[in-house]
This record gives C-alpha cells, sequence and structure tokens, in this order.
C-alpha cells in the first residue's frame, strides 16, 4: 500500500518547531538580548536511484535545524542545534548571546522593521499530499529508465534515473512577536541515458519537477525525451570560430535572467560586485521586455508568504519596458544603501518574463527561423562568468542552424559576451516557458555571440 505523507502527518513536527522558535527568542529576550530572531527549515522525504533498470540507492532523509540570532545592540550573534529538546534550545541560545557580547558592533545589524512583517499573510499552496513509499519510488525510477533504454537501439547504456520525494516546512520568529510557518512539497523525477554510435558515446538527460505529484510528467514520456536528446546529440562535433547569433533552448534561458537577479541584489551591489551598478531607473533590458514578480503563486516554485526575515512578499515590477524598477534588497542590504528592504532575503521569487507581441514567437522551431543561422545551445560548462565587469564566457554544446533548421550536433564550443550587452540586446523570447523553474521564460534569441571552437 502506498505510504502518503499528509499535512496532518506534519502538524506534531511543526508544532514542535513552532514551540521551539518562540521559546528560543523568549529565552533570549529574557537574557537581556535587545532583540532576536530564529528559523527552523524541515525536510523529509526519500530518494531512489536506478541503473540499468536496477535499484543502486534509497535513501531516507528527516533533517531540519534551529538557527538563532541573538542581538545586543548592533552586536550580532548565532548559533545552531538540530537538537529541539527545551534544554538544547537554551545552550543554543546562550552560545549566541556569549557570541553576541564579543563582536564588533555592525550599524547595519538588526532585524526588520516591525511594520512590514508579514501579519496575516495567505496560505500560499505549497504542499500537496504525495507517496513517500520506497515501492512506488523504485517503480516510477525503473519505468523511466526502461523507456529510455527500450526507445532506440543506439541507447546502449545509462547514467541512471532519480525519483525523489520530498516535504517539510519553515518555520520562523522574531522579538517583534512575529512567527510564521508554510508548508511545502516536491517531487521529481530525472533520466540520463548514454547512447553510442561508432566509437563516440554521448549522454543528455530530461526531468520532471513540481510541487503537485499530479503535475508531473509520466515516467515513460521523461524516460523517451531522455532518449531522443540522447540520440540527437550523435555525431556532434566541433565548428568553426565565428560570431553568430545564439539561442538559449529554455532549460538554460532561466540563467540569464538569474544572473540579472544576482546583479540587482543588494549583497552585490553594496559590494561593488555588479556589472549594474546605479541602474535603478535605467535601461537594462530592451524596451518591449518586462519581468513581474509574484510570490504567491499557488504551487509555484519559488512562492513565499514571507522572506528569511518575515517580512511579508508582494507582487510587484522588476523591469518595466526594459527600465529597472527595483533592487532586491534584504534589510541589511537596505541600511547599507539608505533603502527599505524589498522582502528578498532568501531569494528571488516567481518571476514572468513578459515580451510584448512583437517579440514573441510562438516556437523554439519558429525562434530558429528567425535566427536563420547560428548556433541553439542547450548545454552550458563552467562558471566563466565575472559579476563585476559582466564578461561572460562559458563551454557549451548544442547544435548547428542553418536557413531556420537544425543541421547537426555541436560540441566543444565556449561561447563569450558581455551580460550588459546580452541582457540589452534579446531579439525574442519564444513561448515554449519551462514550468520547472522560479524564472518563467522560454528559449532566448541573442543578435550575435562570439563561438570558439576548432
Amino acid at each position: 500500500m502506498e505510504k502518503t505523507t499528509s499535512s496532518a502527518q506534519l502538524q506534531p513536527d511543526l508544532e514542535r518547531a513552532v514551540e521551539a522558535v518562540e521559546q528560543a527568542v523568549k529565552i533570549a529576550k529574557k537574557r537581556g538580548a535587545s532583540a532576536a530572531e530564529c528559523a527552523i527549515s524541515h525536510a523529509r522525504g526519500l530518494s531512489v536511484s536506478t541503473r540499468l533498470a536496477e535499484v543502486e540507492t534509497v535513501e531516507f532523509n528527516q533533517d531540519g535545524s534551529l538557527g538563532i540570532t541573538v542581538y545586543r545592540g548592533q552586536r550580532k550573534g548565532s548559533a545552531s542545534t538540530s537538537d529541539l529538546s527545551p534544554e538544547a534550545v537554551k545552550v543554543a541560545v546562550e552560545k549566541a548571546d556569549a557570541i553576541a557580547r564579543y563582536t564588533s558592533e555592525d550599524p547595519h545589524a538588526g532585524l526588520a522593521d516591525a511594520d512590514l512583517m508579514a501579519v496575516g499573510y495567505p496560505d500560499p499552496n505549497l504542499f500537496f499530499a504525495a507517496s513517500q513509499d520506497p515501492e512506488y519510488a523504485m517503480e516510477q525510477a525503473i519505468r523511466c529508465e526502461q523507456a529510455a533504454l527500450s526507445a532506440d537501439p543506439r541507447i546502449m547504456n545509462s547514467d541512471g534515473a532519480h525519483y525523489s520525494s520530498h516535504c517539510g516546512f519553515r518555520v520562523y520568529g522574531n522579538s517583534h512577536g512575529f512567527t510564521g510557518h508554510y508548508l511545502s512539497s516536491r517531487q521529481s523525477l530525472s533520466c540520463m541515458p548514454i547512447a553510442k554510435e561508432g566509437d563516440r558515446m554521448e549522454r543528455d538527460y530530461a526531468y520532471t519537477l513540481a510541487r503537485d505529484p499530479q503535475l508531473l510528467a509520466s515516467p515513460e514520456s521523461v524516460g523517451a525525451e531522455a532518449a531522443s536528446n540522447t540520440v540527437a546529440r550523435l555525431g556532434a562535433r566541433s565548428i568553426e570560430t565565428c560570431s553568430v547569433p545564439v539561442i538559449f533552448h529554455r532549460d538554460l534561458a532561466h540563467g540569464l535572467f538569474g544572473s540579472l537577479a544576482t546583479a540587482i541584489s543588494g549583497g552585490s551591489l553594496y559590494r561593488k560586485n555588479s556589472f549594474l551598478l546605479d541602474h535603478l531607473g535605467k535601461q537594462v533590458l530592451p524596451a518591449w521586455l518586462s519581468i513581474y514578480e509574484d510570490p504567491l503563486i499557488p504551487g509555484g516554485l519559488a512562492s513565499s508568504p514571507f522572506d528569511h526575515e518575515g517580512v511579508r512578499t508582494e507582487a510587484r515590477n522588476i523591469v518595466t519596458g526594459g527600465v529597472l524598477d527595483t533592487y532586491l534588497l534584504t534589510s541589511y542590504a537596505a541600511r547599507k544603501m539608505n533603502m527599505q528592504t524589498t522582502g528578498h532575503a532568501g531569494g528571488i521569487h516567481n518571476w514572468f518574463v513578459r515580451p510584448d507581441a512583437a517579440h514573441q514567437v510562438a516556437s523554439l522551431e519558429a525562434l530558429c527561423r528567425q535566427m536563420g543561422r547560428g548556433l541553439l545551445v542547450t548545454e552550458l560548462m563552467g562558471q566563466g562568468v565575472n559579476m563585476v565587469t559582466g564578461d561572460y564566457s562559458r563551454g557549451a554544446a548544442g547544435f548547428w542552424v542553418e536557413n531556420g533548421e537544425i543541421q547537426f550536433p555541436v560540441t566543444e564550443v565556449t561561447i563569450a559576451g558581455n551580460l550588459k550587452t546580452m541582457l540589452l540586446g534579446i531579439e525574442a523570447i519564444a513561448q515554449d516557458t519551462d514550468p520547472r523553474h522560479g524564472i518563467l521564460t522560454g528559449s532566448v534569441l541573442l543578435p550575435t555571440m562570439k563561438v570558439a571552437g576548432s
């Protein structure tokens, strides 16, 4: 029988966590702390890996720890414990308090403002009951890998399939009197087959991911997609060095906007570690492109009713008509910059990349036709991004496009450009939006990049 994890099963652990957070804050105040904050992130679930349709590993996990930060004026101390017993929580608070007594003062340290707390926040609906029965997980992974192995005679090996199901909660409380919590869940299934033709072998993958298990693609479709992606790479070769248009496949396109998010985050800005310093109110994307953030999408992969400081999250325009509307600030960064926190402690929330109708293309195939000749990038390697200058250089693989049609797979090339120019120069975006990421965008066409090959 399937072992389905429900919200009711998490309730006892959640109640203990809330009690521990409130206890920690109360103890800190009794010890004379000027302020305190405490958080617990708890996760439980299982992961199953198979290889050649045989089970390799079955892992169960249940983890989570309490982190307490104590403030004495502008002095700050932190400690943590995975033991939520009253005595262990008390010891953790004492350690944090001892550290706070001896650290140097930081004029920007402290809690977010009390009037920004997420009082009366809505339920974000991020939890869905799901099976965490190992037999069910094994079946999903095996069916997926069998589908890949049987899809094409050139699929002759596999790096395996992986199924995971996890659920848990986050609790945050502070000495403003705010305590908040929410449940969440996440399921995923992936597969990576290996194909051989002649003496060359290639591998690729496919995956499905969702909070709601009902939204996962079937194991057979994931396996078939993984096999198709892998076989398509057979015969890959390098190309001569050139400067050509480049399409970032939807699986990678979110990374471009992720770099934008990093560049406009408070930590990068006050450290002067961004190629977009002093760009608030300035053009950072084409005039036809906007980005909207909505933290309260039910079931959203990046939804949250409050950030890691208890600040209520709000829908907002990040970029309108290409112009940057806001930085992404924690309370610490906001104080450093004489601004107000934007509720982004812990990261961004659901981003919707919105081109106007004239620059939105129906499909990846249509985007290739618009490009005509160039490189469709489906894989990136390395971390060659300089956030200070925006210089971008990464190993890449994908497909050469000629006359709007894919001609052959490409490997062992490097693509290079500058992020500031790349973002401003985006020419079109396809409607093949990837729902498996917190940044919702389709494939992206750039007018030119340097492609270094043979």
